[in-house]
């Protein structure tokens, strides 16, 4: 939608401490505006927001407040929507990307957010809360050992940046495996791993990369062969003709086009 707001999608770890680059991009953004930090992927709350607040602390930003489910039910009390339909942003942190979907899909809460970004809102999620940015989310697939068709689980994201694919601790964890047997499974969307320290900007259908890290793109969509049709789980991926990007720093993709510039 031509007004909806930015995207910040972070492979995790991002610098808070030091010279905050991708906090402080989100910070320039929102202002002196409400921002949301939203703890809910993970099963504990586990310091997520004290830390997020020292983070932003010397960053500019008028009011940080949390929202966190202990279990569905409470994504349809009133209280807490209306937390997002006040805000002027939501950061989503770290934890199990199905946690967070499983608590707030078809509930108030997945219509505040998706709201928040059409209305032209920030939205911005780490690591669990990258992945849930997407129309498809991994869930499952090791990224240890070539990958296997029946080791890659997906599942629904918010679709919040439509036809893509988002894994995270890209590099770190060696997960260029998993991610192509999920374009693998999934052609008709592109495949974007995010290292760490490291962020997508998207707004307008423009991906923009800030940090330290760099961002692969695995581009499906004119894969000569797949053997995600009538292969056994046990079978390795098979894909040929793909195109992988590499980005860094600065460099820009857009979306639509599946093309950098």
């Amino acid at each position: 939608m031509p007004n909806s707001g930015p995207l910040f999608v972070i492979g995790g770890h991002e610098d808070k401490e030091g010279s905050r680059k991708i906090l402080g991009a989100i910070a320039a953004e929102l202002g002196e505006g409400t921002l949301v930090i939203a703890t809910i992927a993970s099963a504990k709350r586990d310091g997520y927001f004290e830390t997020y607040c020292e983070g932003f602390a010397p960053l500019g930003i008028g009011r940080i407040v949390e929202l966190y489910l202990d279990d569905r039910e409470q994504a349809w009390e009133p209280a807490r929507a209306r937390m997002i339909d006040q805000a002027d942003g939501i950061f989503f942190t770290g934890g199990d990307q199905s946690r967070l979907m499983k608590l707030t899909e078809d509930t108030p809460i997945a219509a505040a957010i998706r709201a928040l970004h059409q209305r032209g809102g920030l939205v911005a999620g780490t690591s669990a809360g990258a992945s849930a940015q997407g129309e498809t989310m991994l869930v499952g697939g090791s990224g240890e050992e070539t990958p296997r068709l029946g080791d890659i689980e997906l599942a629904p994201g918010f679709a919040l940046i439509p036809a893509c694919i988002i894994d995270q601790h890209f590099a770190e964890r060696g997960r260029i495996g998993r991610l192509l047997g999920a374009v693998n499974r999934r052609p008709d969307c592109l495949g974007i791993g995010i290292d760490e320290d490291t962020a997508l900007r998207i707004e307008a259908g423009t991906a923009r990369v800030i940090g330290s890290g760099g961002v692969t793109i695995l581009d499906a969509s004119r894969a000569s062969r797949s053997n995600a049709k009538g292969a056994k789980p046990d079978d390795i991926v098979s894909l040929h003709g793909a195109t992988l990007h590499a980005l860094g720093e600065g460099d820009c993709f857009d979306l639509a086009q599946h093309r950098p510039f």
